[in-house]
């Protein structure tokens, strides 16, 4: 099967770029320009108290300590904002900054910077958020599995219009990207396979990834097939190798996924698996140990809390 260029091979900029080239970026940003400038275009309080044009210079301030994330999208806001504001950065996304640290300067009329203010701190807030929380998995795994292999994957439940962000957060933080929708990828899900027995399970997944392999041979990331027991999974695993790409192992407990494993290993060494459902901070390092090539994790985005961040003009 021909898969579809990885996101997670991208190096952090171009991540971006390709996340920001499918132009819902750019539609989020004219939205948060619309929703707080209004029909008019208008920041009246800024136009009342600085209509000559002030230049100055404002600091992007970290007022927690955390993952950065975000800066990557703010010349897409100037450029939607039209304020004509030049940015000097101080770090770059990915970093890991202390409390008070200046992430970047912006230089242009107080007017300008004061228009996209808001929308600049609640987004570098929302993905440096979403960041440090996968960090934070991301470090659990290496002390308290330090052998572990698994990589540590976002989900879908994400914030309506702030999936590509939110994903680039999370490969800022140290994770890894799921499919970035229905779009992209074959998920059979139990609703897919719902009134099929185990049985019934291997023809049906291999006539539907028959299908499409037909429909969208060069479109697809991966193939994928949740299973909820290991009797489904046995059915999986006589799918001829390639079939199928990736095994979502679905709330199961560790045991049973560690069984799992241990019938891959000796049935189909080259599907993947991927353990999902209700991983927390305090299971994560004790499912890596299962032997899982995969954990995603929906609560690193859905879980995650802003960053205090804050813009400070120079004096």
């Amino acid at each position: 099967m021909t898969h579809r260029s990885d996101p997670n091979d991208l190096p952090l900029s171009d991540l971006y770029t390709s996340l920001a080239a499918g132009g819902l970026v750019r539609r989020l940003l004219e939205l948060a320009h619309d929703e707080d400038l209004g029909p008019e275009k208008r920041d009246v309080t800024t136009w009342a108290t600085h209509a000559s044009d002030i230049p100055a210079v404002a600091n992007l301030v970290f007022r927690q300590a955390g993952v950065v994330s975000g800066l990557a999208a703010l010349p897409d806001m100037i450029e939607v904002f039209g304020g004509g504001i030049e940015i000097t950065s101080q770090v770059r996304d990915g970093d890991v900054v202390q409390q008070g640290a200046v992430a970047c300067a912006f230089q242009g009329t107080a007017l300008a910077i004061l228009r996209l203010e808001r929308t600049a701190l609640n987004l570098v807030g929302r993905l440096s958020g979403v960041a440090t929380r996968t960090r934070t998995f991301m470090e659990e795994i290496a002390a308290a599995a330090p052998d572990a292999t698994a990589k540590v994957l976002d989900t879908r439940k994400t914030t309506p219009g702030l999936r590509a962000l939110e994903k680039y957060a999370v490969r800022c933080g140290g994770g890894f990207c799921h499919r970035l929708g229905l779009h992209d990828a074959v998920l059979v899900k139990d609703n897919h396979l719902a009134g099929l027995s185990p049985a019934q399970i291997t023809s049906f997944i291999a006539e539907a990834a028959a299908r499409a392999r037909r429909e969208f041979p060069d479109q697809l990331l991966f193939i994928e097939v949740e299973v909820d027991t290991l009797e489904q999974l046995d059915a999986i695993l006589e799918l001829p190798p390639a079939t199928i790409d990736i095994a979502l192992l679905d709330n199961m407990s560790c045991d049973t996924m560690r069984e799992a494993v241990g019938r891959r290993d000796s049935r189909a060494s080259a599907l993947l698996l991927e353990a999902s459902g209700g991983v927390r901070l305090e299971t994560i390092a004790e499912i890596a140990r299962t032997g899982v090539d995969r954990i995603s994790v929906g609560g690193l985005t859905h879980q995650a809390v802003s960053l205090d961040v804050a813009l400070e003009f120079e004096a």
